[in-house]
């Protein structure tokens, strides 16, 4: 017997709806205090530093983590409940196949772990290997597959039970160029269906490119949420960002940076400017310090500006 909506509607038509989430490990607090809501049919990006706790909250969606408080529901049922996990594709970004098992033989597999079979099954493994570009390849061991045919294996796997909410974890970790391609493709193909997608990355340009919001978590908290253009507008407002770069990085660099409101990532200098006229000043300025300058740039804030702005950190660190 289904079970019944924790929340009542509009909450309970929510893909997905994550309230005061917080959990913690020993002394460390992994999460604290996340909300947040997918909408219907809307790609999600989900951004953070490592150890961000963005690993956690995905995990605690799936159900592999007990929260120590708040709540998640997936259209209005309670994470790791058997309605939840109907509704619920994860895409992990460890590779979860069979080497030894067909592609074909590996959907089955996973289909049967989420109760299909009979017609159900073999038209929902029918649709998966379409999706993934496999139905060709149906036959073919796993374990004999490329890196990106695995990757796409992998993802048709997750959503063998055809669900509403796809949770996916750097999907594109590993594989090259046309691969990735190809999965942005599938992804895009989801949104068109009206799949709702959760999406992680350590690619800025495809947060750019896949999602309608991105959520940025750092320590544990949602520190901005929103468009792409909302989240640069909130972060720099009208201003530019002009980019001094040098023959080399040396404490005295930073130093200088630092004192003219700058900061230096690897060998360059960012300022953030109202006018344009206000290199000139830049320039001066780094005349009097004769250090050796290699070029200089000016240019419009962009999302992994933003990024940098709030956490202060390269996404991959």
């Amino acid at each position: 017997m289904a079970s019944a909506p924790l929340v009542s509607s509009p909450a309970a038509t929510l893909p997905l709806a994550i309230d005061a989430l917080v959990k913690r490990f020993g002394a460390v607090t992994a999460v604290a205090g996340v909300s947040l809501e997918v909408r219907p049919g809307e790609c999600l990006g989900l951004l953070g530093p490592n150890g961000a706790g963005k690993t956690t909250v995905i995990r605690a969606t799936v159900g592999r983590v007990i929260p120590d408080s708040g709540r998640i529901s997936i259209f209005g049922f309670a994470a790791g409940s058997a309605d939840a996990r109907a509704a619920l594709g994860w895409v992990s970004q460890d590779l979860a196949l069979y080497p030894r098992l067909t592609c074909k033989e590996n959907l089955e597999a996973f289909g049967r772990y989420h109760g299909l079979g009979g017609r159900q099954l073999a038209a929902s493994v029918a649709w998966c290997l379409d999706w993934a570009a496999l139905t060709d390849r149906a036959g073919d061991l796993a374990g004999k597959l490329s890196g990106g045919m695995k990757r796409r294996l992998n993802m048709a796997a997750g959503l063998i039970q055809r669900p509403r909410l796809v949770l996916m974890d750097e999907p594109t970790v590993g594989v090259d160029p046309q691969s990735r391609n190809r999965i942005f493709e599938m992804i895009e193909a989801l949104r068109a269906a009206g799949t709702s997608v959760v999406y992680t990355t350590h690619y800025m340009e495809e947060a750019e490119r896949l999602c309608d919001r991105i959520a940025i978590i750092d320590h544990g908290r949602i520190v901005a949420l929103g468009t792409k253009e909302q989240l640069v507008h909130d972060a720099f407002a009208s201003r530019s960002q002009v980019l001094v770069r040098f023959v080399g990085s040396s404490p005295e660099t930073a130093a200088w940076a630092q004192s003219r409101g700058g900061r230096m990532v690897s060998e360059t200098a960012e300022f953030s400017i109202e006018r344009p006229t206000e290199i000139a000043a830049i320039l001066d300025s780094v005349a009097t310090q004769a250090f050796e300058l290699a070029d200089v740039s000016l240019r419009r804030p962009n999302l992994e500006s933003v990024f940098l702005h709030l956490t202060g950190r390269e996404l991959r660190e």
